[in-house]
């Protein structure tokens, strides 16, 4: 039955637009002979413009809805041609900002490298730093082929960041300054106050809520000033004397004020460890 009256539809409309172009073709004819009594023609003329206002109608709006979806499909073509040159310059932000972060952290090597006037340099870059092992340990891309043996100071930055642990032909395991393992070689350290005495002490620990570095088994009763410098004391025989490691951010004492454990602010960022300097003792 549904398929009888859609059928049945189609043909009316035939019939419809038959009608219609008939009517059309007749006014136009009878319009166009110059016998034909002017009422006749005037009803010719409204006929045959009746009808193709009844054709327009539906090629006009036929012509609309095409230029309608047209219109639509320039707009989307423009707004992915948009997104794509958005993405590509926000593409080329990220390049260029990670361009300047790398050659900034590149001049303080170099700087860092000039002032290493005792050993042979050896500049790597950082290959992994594990979550699981973030504040302990970091790997680097050169190894025994490139010089690097196990224990030597390595820099980064402004300071010691710490010390080769581990030595393959390619690359090396280097263990951190903030290493808390308990099996960890602790870094001895020393300071020198204002008044010219030199305190001894390790660094024992490391805060990550505030990025310092814990120093204790502090060997004298001197009074020790915020802003003191922390290097490397040569004790232990592990690390040489004199690498720069941070400032004195902090003193705690017992009752009597003598300082029972520091807080160190290092020279180097540890959270952003990029590019390291292996400092190669000459021979």
């Amino acid at each position: 039955m549904q398929k009888f009256f859609s059928n049945r539809k189609l043909v009316i409309a035939i019939v419809v637009f038959i009608i219609s172009f008939g009517l059309m073709s007749v006014s136009v004819a009878i319009r166009d002979k110059k016998s034909t009594p002017p009422l006749i023609q005037q009803f010719g003329n409204d006929v045959a413009g009746a009808v193709d206002r009844v054709i327009a109608w539906p090629v006009n709006g036929l012509q609309s809805a095409t230029n309608s979806v047209s219109d639509l499909l320039n707009t989307y073509q423009e707004n992915q041609k948009l997104k794509k040159q958005v993405d590509q310059l926000a593409q080329a932000k990220v390049s260029a900002q990670t361009t300047r972060a790398e050659n900034k952290q590149l001049r303080k090597q170099l700087k860092l490298d000039n002032s290493l006037s005792d050993y042979t340099t050896v500049t790597a870059n950082v290959l992994t730093r594990t979550p699981s092992s973030w504040q302990n340990q970091v790997v680097i891309n050169k190894g025994a082929s490139a010089g690097v043996q196990k224990n030597m100071p390595v820099m980064s930055g402004s300071g010691l960041i710490g010390r080769v642990a581990e030595v393959n032909k390619t690359n090396s395991k280097v263990e951190l300054i903030t290493d808390n393992n308990d099996s960890a070689n602790r870094f001895a350290v020393s300071i020198t106050t204002k008044s010219g005495k030199t305190v001894n002490g390790v660094l024992s620990g490391y805060k990550a809520a505030t990025g310092q570095i814990t120093m204790n088994n502090i060997t004298t009763k001197a009074k020790i000033s915020k802003g003191d410098k922390v290097v490397t004391s040569g004790l232990g025989g592990l690390t040489p004397k004199g690498l720069y490691v941070g400032k004195v951010a902090k003193t705690t004492g017992d009752d009597y004020g003598l300082s029972t454990k520091l807080y160190i602010t290092p020279a180097t960022d540890l959270s952003d460890l990029n590019i390291v300097t292996v400092a190669v003792t000459k021979s």
